[in-house]
C-alpha cells in the first residue's frame, strides 16, 4: 500500500474475508512524513483529536505505524469481524485532505 503525494492510500479500499490475517505493507512515497491508523471511524477521529494537540507523537500500537518520507514498513491485523473498518492518516490536516480508506470484511 502506497502513502502518495496529494494525501491518498493506494489503495484507498481493500476487501477481504472475516478470519483473514492481512500484512499490510505501506511505502510513504511522498515527501512528508504520513501515518496509517486503522480502526473504526469514532476510534480515528478519537485519535485525530489527539494528534491535532500533539502533532509529532509516535505510535507504538499493533494497528498504526508513522512512516518518514521513503520509508517502509507494516501493520498486521486480523479481521475478526464482518464489518467495515477504516483507515487514515491523522497527521493534521491530512485526514481532512482525503487520506482515508476503507477495508471491507465479508463474512466468508
Amino acid at each position: 500500500m502506497e502513502m502518495m503525494n496529494g494525501m491518498r492510500f493506494k489503495p484507498s479500499e481493500i476487501r477481504v474475508k472475516k478470519g483473514e490475517t492481512i500484512r499490510f505493507v505501506l511505502k510513504n512515497t511522498d515527501g512528508v512524513k504520513h501515518e496509517f491508523s486503522l480502526g473504526t471511524e469514532k476510534e480515528l477521529l478519537e485519535h485525530y483529536e489527539v494528534m491535532k494537540k500533539f502533532p509529532d507523537m509516535e505510535h507504538d500500537e499493533p494497528n498504526k505505524i508513522s512512516l518518514a518520507p521513503g520509508k517502509q514498513g507494516d501493520v498486521i491485523w486480523q479481521f475478526t469481524k464482518a464489518d467495515t473498518i477504516n483507515f487514515a492518516c491523522l497527521h493534521p490536516g491530512h485526514f481532512e485532505a482525503g487520506m482515508k480508506g476503507r477495508v471491507i470484511v465479508a463474512a466468508k
